[in-house]
């Protein structure tokens, strides 16, 4: 069993270049007790796993999507947007998204692709095949993304053609399956979980914890921008 506590976070200073001297820059207009908490909500981040979203056109499973990565800790989510633009509900979002990297992509085969080639496996959410459930999915044979598809139609046929894998969470009662935002909070919330206990190197690198760092110190600081500008750290 992997330990989950916050140890040996990095310092981040001008080591980590651009980044580390605006961190270093920033950190003496915030308070500490906030620095602390950036760095503590950092270390417990990863991108072993990441989410796709395909077509989802309601937004409050839209916000839901974001604010479940966010709770457990999943830095980054990607979109597709062909059929309809994914406009998280800002009353259920809550501000979520201003700490989670939302990358889109103009297709369903672009997506797919640009996952793949940086090393994630495709593992389509469906209640229609018999393949693994959250409890028997191998999360230590690699990272992956996990696809969630529209509310009605669910995953594309795109994505059933070229997935690794095919997730599903048992049912108990006469419904086959649960809507996206439930769905997705389960296996985030459970994989995100076992990912942490059992998978070795799940956090973010070093340099890549700066250049989120980076950009949340410039999010909670006030007037950041023109403070970087005036000392030409932009």
């Amino acid at each position: 069993m992997k330990n989950t506590a916050n140890n040996a976070l990095p310092e981040f200073g001008p080591e980590f270049g651009p980044c580390g001297e605006r961190i270093a820059c920033l950190k003496e207009f915030m308070l500490p007790e906030r620095y602390d908490v950036l760095r503590r909500t950092l270390g417990m981040r990863t991108r072993y796993m990441t989410v796709l979203a395909e077509n989802m056109y309601h937004g409050q499973n839209a916000a839901a999507l974001i604010r479940h990565c966010e709770a457990f800790g999943v830095q980054e989510m990607h979109t597709v947007e062909t059929l309809c633009s994914f406009e998280p509900n800002p009353d259920i979002a809550r501000g979520a998204e201003r700490w989670i990297d939302v990358r889109q992509h103009p297709s369903t085969a672009e997506a797919v692709a640009a996952l793949r080639g940086a090393g994630y496996r495709i593992v389509a959410t469906t209640p229609h095949r018999e393949d693994v459930t959250p409890e028997t999915f191998d999360v230590t044979q690699g990272p992956f993304a996990l696809v969630f598809g529209t509310e009605h139609a669910g995953i594309s046929d795109e994505v059933i053609a070229s997935a690794d894998e095919f997730l599903r969470i048992p049912m108990c009662g006469m419904v086959e399956s649960l809507n996206v935002s439930a769905s997705a909070a389960i296996l985030i919330y459970m994989l995100s979980e076992r990912i942490r206990l059992t998978v070795d190197g799940w956090r973010m690198s070093p340099a890549e914890q700066a250049g989120v760092l980076d950009g949340w110190m410039r999010e909670s600081v006030k007037d950041a921008e023109a403070i970087l500008q005036k000392l030409h750290l932009l």
